[in-house]
């Protein structure tokens, strides 16, 4: 039963088990994904109620139920009341052994192509990383001496030259803030727990922030005054929050904006993992800006290494952020559209301290 289980949560395919009355009795964490829907709130929910489909499907539905055979149905709009409709396949099938029970599994159109796609962008983005951790240090050396060579060029040299020892300086440096970053994200540690008042991180955060990167925005504070401490290393979510701000910054540009931090609890979100298990992830922390928004392009693929929306940007920065994120057993999310953008964290509650028991 453990085999099957950890089979079923790992499978890539949103899929669905319906029980003979029509009631969804599980489904796995890619089907969370893609109904943008926790499994508690799904199980026992008439699967029709939650699933919705732009085709007359029930009739076939209970035909393919009575006669115990597969039903395949190929470019219907698949969705739910959580999330807008996808293009999507559908293969429904009985489950064998389970008389009246049947597998819905929803594959969206570009499902195949866009795995085949982003395992191979993110097995790319792993290698280059690790390529260039590892020559990291030797090409920082000779740029050191190339920096130094040209600015002792530009002490007995013309305002003409000068641009082209300038331009030499600048660019050494930039590759190597560059390779310094990707260092920085191969030698991340591990994250050493302790309670995190999540308050003070954002307002250490803050005033960092408009004393610097940030000193043109306006930058609010929605607390909810009641938060618990969160379980985490300190430093490396002061590092988070510092990363998103500055990103929600460098977006707005010289005219500025306003960027909200707003924190709240929500006791019911947890986080299925692919082993089965579950994590609690009570504490919510949302950093909102009224900038742009993110290029449509790059929303799917925005926390992988290597993708940035700016010019001349590393794409390290919200890798870092979710790569930290992870590491503490956390989620994040971003929505995104012109005008708003909510990077969502949810981190687990600092373990209550246990009282001494008298014998």
């Amino acid at each position: 039963m453990n085999s099957d289980r950890r089979i079923w949560t790992s499978l890539p395919i949103p899929t669905i088990l319906i029980g003979p009355d029509d009631l969804i009795e599980d489904i796995n964490p890619a089907a969370e994904g893609f109904l943008n829907a926790s499994v508690k709130t799904v199980v026992g929910s008439p699967v029709w109620d939650t699933v919705a489909v732009d085709y007359p499907l029930e009739p076939a539905f209970s035909r393919a139920r009575e006669s115990e055979t597969a039903l395949f149905v190929n470019d219907v709009d698949v969705g739910s009341g959580a999330r807008a409709p996808q293009k999507s396949a559908l293969e429904i099938a009985p489950l064998s052994g389970m008389a009246g029970h049947m597998l819905m599994m929803i594959s969206p159109r570009e499902l195949s192509g866009r795995m085949t796609q982003n395992h191979s962008v993110k097995s790319a983005a792993k290698s280059a990383i690790g390529m260039a951790e590892m020559l990291a240090h030797e090409i920082k050396n000779p740029l050191a001496g190339i920096t130094g060579a040209a600015q002792l060029l530009s002490m007995n040299l013309g305002a003409e030259e000068l641009e082209l020892t300038d331009l030499i300086v600048a660019e050494s440096r930039r590759i190597v803030k560059l390779l310094e970053q990707v260092e920085q994200f191969g030698n991340l540690s591990e994250p050493v727990r302790t309670p995190v008042n999540i308050h003070d991180v954002l307002d250490r955060a803050r005033r960092s922030a408009l004393l610097g990167f940030g000193a043109q925005m306006k930058i609010v504070e929605d607390y909810d005054p009641s938060l618990p401490s969160a379980w985490g290393d300190k430093d490396q979510l002061l590092q988070v929050v510092l990363n998103l701000l500055k990103n929600a910054s460098e977006a707005a540009g010289k005219t500025g904006g306003k960027i909200i931090l707003h924190t709240y609890f929500e006791h019911s979100f947890s986080m299925r993992r692919a082993d089965g298990t579950g994590t609690s992830l009570p504490l919510q922390i949302e950093i909102i800006d009224d900038g742009p928004g993110l290029p449509e392009a790059i929303k799917g693929d925005i926390f992988d290494p290597f993708v940035s929306g700016r010019e001349n940007g590393t794409g390290l920065g919200l890798a870092l952020v979710s790569k930290i994120i992870s590491e503490h057993d956390g989620w994040i999310s971003v929505d995104s559209v012109p005008g708003k953008t909510v990077f969502r964290i949810s981190l687990p509650r600092a373990p209550t301290p246990k009282k001494n028991q008298e014998s």
